[in-house]
């Protein structure tokens, strides 16, 4: 997703921060932004150095973007908390989600899956493989009712019913499986309403067995989210990057 985002704007100082990272392979999120605020302050003592008139640098000396689909009160509790750590005044977007590049996203992860069918022109559903989707995210309720916007817009695309439901409250998939099929879906499908690696794959593989259907792929590094996720970043900053495409469709 960084190398897309960097694609769409060169020159973006874009960076990977992990909230259980080792400061190894893995930077911590807190380690990174006071990494990036240090460089920030040496770029501006060196100009000034060098005699150069330069401003102090403003605005935050970074951007966090939460690599998550929908809210998730708990995750975004050990985010801000990072950013504190880093004694930083770091800027904290939105999720990515609700938005309809997420809805194409998971219209093509179940169309790769063969539980979808698209054209080639527009991503437009010729058949479903499936009768209703079981739209399945983290963040209990509050993460549902979010999903449940975006599964607006992919019910629109496939033309079946889509319901969301939450993989850490107990009961969830099974109860909207149910609610699906006694609205006369037969065939049913679960659609990972995430981005991958804030879930453990055990949770996926148990909901598919619960709600007895087969399931896509998580999102994943889906192109269009790596521009979604520089539009979030352009927005904090006030800077107009170009619209992501497909961002103004359905």
């Amino acid at each position: 997703m960084i190398s897309i985002a960097r694609s769409e704007l060169p020159g973006l100082n874009a960076r990977i921060g992990y909230l259980d990272g080792d400061d190894a392979e893995y930077p911590t999120l807190a380690g990174v932004l006071a990494h990036t605020a240090a460089e920030r302050v040496a770029r501006f003592e060196q100009a000034v150095a060098a005699g150069r008139e330069v401003a102090e640098p403003a605005g935050p000396p970074a951007v966090v973007v939460p690599l998550l689909a929908g809210p998730d009160s708990a995750l975004i509790r050990r985010i801000r908390q990072a950013v504190m750590d880093s004694g930083t005044q770091a800027e904290l977007t939105d999720v990515l989600g609700p938005h309809p590049l997420l809805a194409e996203a998971l219209h093509v992860r179940l169309s790769e899956a063969g539980l979808a069918r698209a054209d080639r022109a527009r991503l437009f559903t010729v058949a479903t493989a499936a009768d209703g989707i079981v739209l399945v995210t983290v963040g209990g309720e509050e993460a549902v009712r979010a999903a449940g916007i975006t599964g607006m817009l992919l019910a629109a695309r496939l033309a079946v019913p889509v319901m969301a439901a939450a993989l850490d409250v107990e009961g969830s998939v099974a109860s909207i499986a149910e609610q699906l099929q006694g609205s006369g879906s037969a065939q049913l499908a679960l659609a990972p309403y995430l981005v991958g690696p804030e879930v453990d794959p055990g949770l996926l593989d148990a909901a598919a067995k619960e709600a007895g259907c087969a399931t896509a792929e998580p999102l994943g590094a889906y192109p269009a989210i790596g521009k979604l996720v520089l539009s979030l970043y352009a927005t904090t900053l006030g800077i107009t990057p170009a619209t992501p495409q497909g961002a103004q469709a359905h």
